[in-house]
């Protein structure tokens, strides 16, 4: 029996979220279209230079966990914050979402972890990162009931990091598989890929990891290769089940030999690519644990990517399962 649809285990960052034009980015030495680690100096630095910004809970796996809440799902997550007033913002917007969320805080120092999101006019995102307390995570913040009564446990590429939190994804990945569950990861991105390349494949194809999401960038990054096909077609030998996203031509599911293509959501104002990855996954993971083809579970993220890039941030404002009901997807 199990009590939760998905698990997701992910850094527990506050998004700050602004829009800025490209000569900022310039001027600050921002790669644009990147997650870029910081440190504490230059996390106040940025803050400091901000203009009108909106603050909410993130994080990749987070953004997801609140995705499937969002669809109807049940959703658990695993992630750290300290105990200070960005913390209490992290517990507060994930458990309003839906989400289950017990994992201990722990003290003031480090600060909870925050990302200055900068938005450009095109809705490119690049994202500048404090990781503080979120790398706390580690063996002893695992609920090995919640792990076992989940469908699917899923981990953030970014969460690979930090040797606690690995070792906390592994007993994940064991407790699941001993009770029949599946696990799931996403690349995160390809500065992530190009740092464990080597264990993300071994975790495919070992068996560890059931399911990898990727986008196009990550997959080719993957395997260092400019060719997107042999990427596809290495993805699919090394893992049970993939979902490679290709921005507005949409997604390939492969799982074996098979390949189910999906077309993108219409976007008829794009106002912010953050989360467009993490909602994807939302998507596709709640239609797969309601035991959706996977075309349909392909549409379903699709869709919560398409809606989400259409607003500032990356929880969607408005009701998912409503939109998946109107367009007859549930």
């Amino acid at each position: 029996m199990t009590k939760f649809d998905v698990l997701t285990i992910g850094n527990a960052i506050v998004d700050i979220i602004s829009r800025c034009e490209d000569q900022f980015l310039i001027d600050n030495a921002i790669t644009k279209g990147a997650m870029n680690l910081i440190d504490a100096e230059r996390a106040e630095k940025l803050y400091a230079l901000m203009g009108p910004a909106v603050e909410a809970s993130g994080g990749s796996a987070g953004n997801t966990a609140a995705g499937i809440a969002n669809l109807g799902g049940k959703a658990a997550y695993f992630g750290k914050v300290a105990d200070d007033q960005l913390g209490e913002i992290f517990i507060h917007d994930i458990r309003a979402q839906g989400v289950h969320y017990e994992t201990k805080p722990k003290g003031k120092q480090p600060p909870t972890a925050r990302s200055m999101i900068f938005v450009t006019e095109d809705g490119e995102r690049s994202m500048n990162t404090y990781l503080g307390a979120c790398v706390e995570l580690g063996p002893d913040d695992v609920e090995a009931e919640v792990v076992a009564q989940s469908k699917v446990t899923y981990f953030e590429g970014y969460l690979w990091d930090p040797p606690l939190a690995k070792q906390a994804i592994l007993d994940c990945a064991r407790i699941a598989h001993d009770n029949g569950r599946e696990t799931s990861m996403t690349l995160s991105d390809s500065f992530c890929v190009d740092r464990y390349r080597d264990e993300f494949l071994d975790l495919m194809r070992s068996g560890t990891v059931d399911i990898v999401f990727a986008n196009r960038q990550e997959a080719l990054a993957l395997y260092q290769t400019d060719d997107f096909e042999e990427a596809l077609t290495l993805i699919a030998k090394d893992c049970k089940l993939a979902a490679v996203t290709m921005s507005e031509e949409g997604a390939i599911i492969l799982r074996g030999d098979e390949r189910v293509r999906v077309q993108a959501t219409r976007v008829d104002n794009l106002v912010d690519t953050t989360g467009a990855g993490d909602l994807f996954a939302a998507g596709f993971l709640f239609g797969y644990t309601q035991g959706r083809s996977l075309f349909d579970c392909g549409q379903l993220g699709c869709l919560a990517a398409g809606i989400v890039i259409q607003q500032i941030g990356p929880r969607p404002s408005g009701s998912l399962e409503k939109a998946a009901r109107k367009a007859g997807l549930i």
